[in-house]
């Protein structure tokens, strides 16, 4: 006898996927319709419109992929590049590499720029290789998963288009959390998932492509590698042609749709302004507990934070207490940082000034069980102290 599916309560607080709104989850119990049937092509325009409003841009090609975030890299890569172009990566961490593994793979020539994971790239770095390479794609990760690092965009997307390059930019963990600015960055292509800041289910990679790069994209001299992630089809099937091209996700569609309203509701400005206020009371409170953080202050990601493991403490078994006890999930390292770093997220649904506080006694507890002296209920007083402060 196979049992019906039952999974426990949980609270998210990892580096994705995040808590989703009981309203998404209602949202893709809504029954099925046709993909293309007019209801539901129609629902794929507000999406679109919804999308444009979070990446912050007006760029027509503009739509959800089906697929993961992961889905949402290829897309980026195998439309833009073909064997032999050059193509220019900022490396500060694992989804940096990952970039690099892609376009490799594709045939693409491929140089890096590599910093300490940690630490975000100096522009001045990327200026220099520029000049060197010459490539025909310049591509950075804005939030860098693996380590809690944002990466300042501006300084390097002039730099590409002073050299001709596209600049493409990975906004996975940023995308709905903080400000990604496509078109005030003169971003070309951008990416993101779904699961993340969007508060959606994984299942969907957000795309945005501006119009100077479609045109490359007309230009290619031969056909995309990927039949199903080629936005030469795609954008038909989004557009107005509504050729049809692979049955959509429909559900997923819906829950996106919902997770979108549920952001244009709040509004960018207070949902950034959110994340950046409990963000602060969550690094806040980790160093009055007197735990050291991975990345420097000014370019820490409020939507995840990268701390240390104290000295002697066992990574993984405290991560799996707070799971047991609290049912709270935290991420451990990856890459080069695995065991050596706490990832901790608030992205989301699952940024409340709720679980700031329940996350920071819970960790408390569980690390004072292991023989650490910290002081007691430090974490909370100052988290709360630095969330009334930017309350006002």
């Amino acid at each position: 006898m196979v049992h019906e599916l039952k999974v426990p309560d949980r609270i998210l607080m990892g580096p994705g996927p995040s808590d989703v709104s009981s309203m998404v989850l209602r949202a893709m119990s809504t029954p099925l319709l046709g993909h293309l049937d007019p209801e539901f092509l129609e629902i794929m325009n507000r999406t679109m419109e919804l999308l444009r409003y979070v990446f912050e841009t007006e760029n027509a090609l503009t739509v959800p992929m089906s697929g993961t975030g992961s889905a949402g890299m290829e897309t980026a890569f195998v439309n833009f590049l073909e064997p032999g172009d050059r193509v220019l990566i900022g490396v500060k961490g694992l989804f940096g590499q990952r970039m690099a593994d892609v376009a490799g793979r594709l045939g693409a020539d491929v140089h890096t720029v590599e910093e300490e994971w940690g630490r975000p790239i100096d522009p001045a770095r990327f200026e220099e290789a520029i000049r060197r390479v010459k490539p025909k794609v310049v591509a950075v990760v804005h939030a860098e998963t693996s380590t809690g690092v944002r990466q300042p965009l501006e300084d390097i997307a002039a730099l590409a288009h002073d050299h001709g390059a596209l600049f493409l930019v990975d906004c996975v963990t940023s995308l709905g959390g903080i400000s990604v600015g496509v078109d005030r960055v003169d971003i070309d292509i951008a990416y993101s998932g779904s699961q993340k800041c969007l508060s959606c289910p994984p299942g969907l990679a957000p795309v945005t492509v501006s119009e100077r790069a479609r045109e490359v994209l007309r230009g290619r001299g031969r056909k995309v590698q990927s039949w199903y992630l080629d936005l030469t089809m795609i954008q038909e099937y989004w557009g107005a042609e509504r050729f049809y091209h692979h049955t959509a996700p429909i559900n997923m569609i819906y829950a996106l749709h919902e997770a979108l309203r549920i952001i244009r509701e709040e509004g960018l400005v207070e949902r950034f302004s959110r994340h950046l206020r409990l963000g602060r009371a969550l690094q806040a409170g980790l160093e009055a507990m007197g735990l050291e953080l991975l990345v420097e202050e000014p370019y820490r990601l409020p939507m995840l934070t990268a701390v240390k493991v104290p000295e002697g403490t066992a990574d993984a078994e405290v991560r799996g207490t707070l799971l047991a006890r609290y049912g709270i999930e935290i991420g451990g390292g990856l890459g080069a940082l695995k065991g050596r770093i706490w990832r901790v997220g608030l992205m989301g649904q699952s940024c409340s000034p709720k679980n700031v506080v329940l996350f920071l006694t819970a960790l408390e507890d569980v690390l004072r069980e292991r023989g650490m002296d910290l002081p007691p209920g430090a974490g909370v007083a100052r988290a709360v102290e630095v969330m009334e402060e930017g309350a006002h």
